[in-house]
């Protein structure tokens, strides 16, 4: 532990652009570490790829297929021993409240790499991981290293727009992920929670570009706005609506799906203000959760919402998915539909709530024979409730 405080005490006052070095020369000092690397996880979470200072000219690894990658999927240390040079390489996932940023892999001594020196590690990497989101603040080099690609500026403003892509706490967990990653235009999705309740918004956007960026970003800061003034989402969805309308005069709108839980009973408040769609997986069963469709946000003037309510299980998990995703259609007009997505949310059953998303879009591209051409946005939510003996 004290090796632990140490490291902690050097990360919490690196300057934000080296927090790597500052963990390198810590682990090489307390562990003996002989190499020290942080890989990020780039948008579209299929490879990782090191932090270092541009150009980038280490090859990313593949989430699916590399030692590192299993780490990251597992979100477990994993070790694997060098025997020619008597050393481990460990991985360790760097994550912070459950959204999986990337990992850090050191290679150590293998008579260090003890049970209490992989806790102390893995704590380290998680201590990157908080440090990290506070320095991006004032740094891009980890942003940078997040891009296997360049993004569009329309991606880029979506991107800069996200709480995150995966949240896990005692009642719930959550995973998001928006396709094309590196030229999404209009979709996005949000989320906050306070110590009763959770308010999420899936949002289907309109147009192409700057112009769905755009709107996207009025609509997601006009309900943010709202629910920071502590109303109810009947309410946020009508302040929203105000402010398109009166940017738009109802020639551009979105299509918004607003949920409220609450966090001690699992009752759901929510506005269907569009396309948005809601599937609910409850044991072994996959069903379409309807509910009575209102209009888009900024389609008319002072448009009144109205909330309806349902419930969550503990074991429920929810996926909410855009319009590029149920009604994608390969080159020959086959649409994916309904069948087929309950069938890749009954396939990624076993996956945790992060990893669901990419799951599902996968199954979607090997329908396609193609990466997605619309915006498709999947968001999985796992209900497990609050313990009344908590």
């Amino acid at each position: 532990m004290t090796n632990f405080l140490a490291v902690e005490r050097a990360v919490r006052t690196a300057a934000p652009h080296n927090l790597l070095g500052t963990v390198r020369a810590a682990l090489v000092e307390h562990y003996e570490a002989t190499e020290v690397d942080l890989l990020m996880a780039d948008y579209s979470l299929t490879v990782l790829q090191q932090v270092t200072a541009l150009p980038h000219t280490a090859e990313p690894l593949s989430v699916y297929a590399s030692p590192e990658g299993r780490a990251f999927g597992s979100q477990e240390p994993y070790g694997r021993l060098v025997s020619r040079e008597g050393v481990v390489d460990l991985h360790l996932p760097v994550t912070v409240r459950g959204d999986r940023l990337g990992i850090l892999s050191a290679r150590i001594p293998e008579a260090r790499c003890t049970p209490e020196a992989v806790e102390e590690l893995t704590a380290v990497a998680e201590l990157l991981g908080h440090e990290i989101v506070v320095a991006e603040r004032d740094t891009d080099l980890y942003l940078q290293a997040r891009r296997a690609g360049r993004l569009t500026l329309a991606a880029e403003m979506q991107w800069q727009l996200l709480p995150g892509r995966a949240c896990t706490r005692q009642e719930y967990a959550i995973g998001a992920q928006l396709e094309p990653a590196y030229a999404i235009h209009g979709d996005n999705f949000d989320w906050a929670a306070t110590s009763e309740t959770l308010t999420l918004s899936v949002t289907n956007g309109m147009g192409e570009g700057i112009q769905a960026s755009l709107l996207t970003n009025l609509t997601v800061n006009a309900l943010r706005n709202a629910r920071r003034a502590g109303i109810g989402i009947e309410d946020q969805a009508a302040l929203a609506d105000q402010a398109l309308y009166a940017q738009h005069r109802g020639d551009e709108y979105v299509s918004t799906l607003l949920l409220c839980f609450e966090l001690a009973t699992g009752r759901v408040q929510v506005v269907d203000a569009g396309s948005p769609q809601l599937w609910r997986q409850r044991d072994k069963s996959v069903e379409r959760v309807d509910f009575e469709a209102q209009f888009p946000l900024g389609m008319f003037e002072e448009t009144e919402y109205v909330a309806q309510e349902f419930g969550v299980l503990p074991g429920d998990r929810l996926i909410f998915v855009s319009d590029g995703v149920y009604s994608a259609a390969t080159e020959v007009g086959e649409a994916y539909g309904e069948r087929k997505l309950a069938l890749a949310i009954q396939a990624a059953g076993l996956l945790p709530a992060a990893a669901v998303p990419r799951a599902i879009l996968r199954e979607l591209a090997l329908y396609l024979d193609a990466d997605a051409v619309d915006d498709a946005l999947v968001v999985c939510l796992d209900w497990f409730g609050r313990d009344s003996r908590v």
